[in-house]
């Protein structure tokens, strides 16, 4: 008896597998979120390839703000870097190594945040950027550390200024999010650059 009711059971369930085949397949509820879950994937894959990450919030402005950012930090290490080399004053030296310390830090997660919403960041300087430090390194001693500190006082006014705007106005989450957690950081360098402007 149980052997017939088990072959019963097998047959109703084969041929309600073959009829279900016949039109490919079953319209079933699992089925319809397995083909949604891979649609959603082949999609989020998609953007991610094309883009390194979720590109679409960033507006134009955004990404100017970015490119700018990475240019001023890429100027602030390697300004600092000639001031730990040419400073003669220890003053100099110590607010340098602490400006290569913080850009360093806050260069490394803007590189992170470009990458994933697919904007490339400068790798060397350019422009007004270039052309101070190719001023700085052809000094040295105390008109090196006169020279130095009036580039950090005038650098940092402008990367106050815009990071203040960046951390209310930016489109993006993301980008407003470090640029807000930046701007302390910088008030600060642009603090101690006044102050130590003067005694130089």
């Amino acid at each position: 008896m149980l052997k017939v009711t088990a072959s019963a059971v097998a047959l109703i369930l084969l041929a309600a597998c073959q009829a279900e085949n016949r039109s490919g397949l079953p319209e079933t509820e699992t089925t319809g979120t397995a083909q949604s879950v891979q649609e959603t994937s082949t999609a989020s894959a998609t953007t991610t390839g094309e883009s390194g990450g979720t590109l679409s919030a960033m507006t134009p402005a955004d990404k100017e703000f970015v490119v700018k950012a990475g240019m001023g930090g890429l100027y602030e290490v390697q300004a600092g870097n000639l001031a730990l080399q040419n400073a003669s004053s220890p003053a100099v030296r110590s607010f340098a190594q602490r400006v290569v310390t913080d850009h360093s830090k806050a260069n490394a997660e803007l590189a992170q945040l470009a990458t994933a919403k697919g904007v490339a960041l400068a790798t060397e300087l350019t422009g007004e950027h270039e052309a101070a430090v190719d001023h700085l390194a052809t000094l040295s001693g105390a008109e090196f550390d006169k020279a130095y500190m009036q580039h950090m006082v005038a650098d940092h006014a402008k990367d106050v200024a815009e990071f203040e705007k960046a951390s209310t106005s930016a489109t993006d989450a993301d980008l407003k999010g470090w640029a807000g957690r930046t701007l302390p950081i910088l008030r600060e360098h642009a603090k101690l650059a006044n102050e130590l402007a003067g005694k130089v």
